[in-house]
Formats: C-alpha cells, structure tokens, sequence
C-alpha cells in the first residue's frame, strides 16, 4: 500500500501530524475542530488522501499554523502538475518523515534519531528542538518502520556529552535498539577510510527517489542531485565493508560502557 502513496501526499500528511502533535491534540479532537470525522484525518495524516485546499484552511486555523498547510498543500499541487518535488520537501527532516530507508554516518556525536532526550539537551539550546528531535524518532515505531541502517565512528563512544550518567543512559539505549532489530548498528574504527570526509544522512523516499543531508562547519546541506547522492551512496558501502558488524558492535558497545561509563 505504501509504494502506492504518492511521496507528497505522505510528506504533507507529517507535515499535518507534526502540527497536531505540537499543538497537543489527538485526531479526534483535531476531526472535531474542523468537523470531520477522525478517519479522515487519519488518512491525510497516511498520505492517503489528498484534501481539498480549503480544508488544509481549517487545519491551519484549528492548529494556529498560520498558513503552512495552505502553503504546502499548495506546492503540493504545483509539483503533481509539473511533476517535480515541492520546496518543503527537500528538507532533510521532511523526507526523513516517509522514508522507507534511512542510513546515516556520524563521526562526532551519536544521530539524532537514536539520541535520548538528556542526551540531546546537552546539544540544543531550547526546548521546542529538543521537542522537535525526539518526535523525529517516532519513524522508528511507525508500521511498517523504515529500514534504518547507522554507522559511527568509534570515538563516539568515548566522546563525553552531559557526564558519565548520560553516556551511560545512551549507550544503554543504543545497545537496546541494536538488540530490538529497529537499527541496523554498526560502528567504525578509528582509522583512515576512503573517501569518507564528515557527517552525511540520506533518506530513501517511497517512490525510490533519495535526498541527502551532509553536515558542514557552518551548518547543513540538502540535496537531491543524482551525482551528489551517487557519492553518498558509494561512501556508505565503504564505510558498512570497513566497519565491525551488527553483533561485533554491540559487543564494543557492551564493553564501552562497562570500562568507561559505569
């Protein structure tokens, strides 16, 4: 059913569930305000259904979005006429959304979709980010839940953020979710690996197509052109022929944190 799902249908429906959930209602509630059945907001939330413009009105009214739906479902139509991806969607986060892949390589600091709340709020300034990234993890639970497929490097392990308890909460975390089957977990060890130069993330979309995210000095870089993704995919399969495997990782993580965190 999913493959079927137009990709901007699915990527306004997380768009709509971010909203809802931000401002603290259920589906039923939200069905309410804009006098409609919960069903219905269960399919735009799917990706199911394309609403009509001025319901993606209501929502915004009813959610005090301003006009980000009206926008997005607006790109929406733009890009099913031209056949080409709205704006909104070329964000990383966007995408990561209603992926059906995911794969990232970190070499400082454990990603963002695994990381625990004390944990990232050592990393981020307020509250609503730190909202923002624990509600990214949701995708890790979704049914079906995406393949996700990590590497890190091994001096993440060691590299202290918050103090030993943190670490230890963490790396107790990373340990369960290796052993839960929701990550494919493996890290890297310190050594030179070829043609790996930083941080990078690339999400599958349901329609095959991907989008990439690498991390730079002064921010982040998205993109979705062929060549640059050529790259990140071709870096990744270097990366997973050099690094340890599922259960050689968890074992290094077992020992990490037993010697060094607790």
């Amino acid at each position: 059913m999913q493959n079927r799902i137009k990709p901007e249908f699915l990527s306004f429906g997380a768009e709509v569930r971010r909203l809802r959930k931000a401002a603290g209602l259920n589906q039923q509630r939200l069905a309410d305000l804009v006098n409609v059945t919960r069903s219905y907001i269960t399919q735009i939330e799917a990706g199911r259904t394309r609403c009509r413009r001025d319901m993606a009105l209501r929502l915004d009214r009813a959610l005090k979005a301003g006009t980000t739906l009206v926008e997005a479902w607006d790109e929406l139509l733009e890009s099913i006429k031209s056949d080409k991806y709205p704006k909104h969607f070329a964000s990383y986060p966007k995408a990561e959304q209603s992926a059906i892949m995911v794969r990232a390589y970190e070499e400082r600091l454990v990603p963002g979709l695994l990381q625990k709340e004390a944990y990232a709020r050592v990393l981020l300034r307020d509250e609503d980010a730190v909202e923002n990234r624990m509600r990214r993890q949701e995708i890790l639970y979704r049914n079906p839940p995406p393949v996700v497929s990590i590497i890190m490097d091994e001096t993440v392990l060691y590299r202290e953020v918050g103090g030993p308890e943190v670490m230890k909460e963490q790396l107790e975390y990373l340990y369960e979710l290796s052993l839960s089957g929701k990550v494919q977990l493996q890290v890297a060890p310190i050594r030179y690996i070829r043609n790996v130069w930083g941080s990078f993330h690339v999400a599958t979309r349901p329609d095959h197509k991907q989008v990439a995210y690498a991390i730079k000095a002064w921010g982040g870089e998205t993109t979705t052109d062929p060549d640059e993704i050529a790259v990140a995919n071709e870096t990744f399969v270097i990366l997973q022929s050099e690094a340890l495997n599922v259960r050689e990782t968890r074992l290094l993580i077992r020992k990490v944190i037993d010697e060094r965190w607790t």
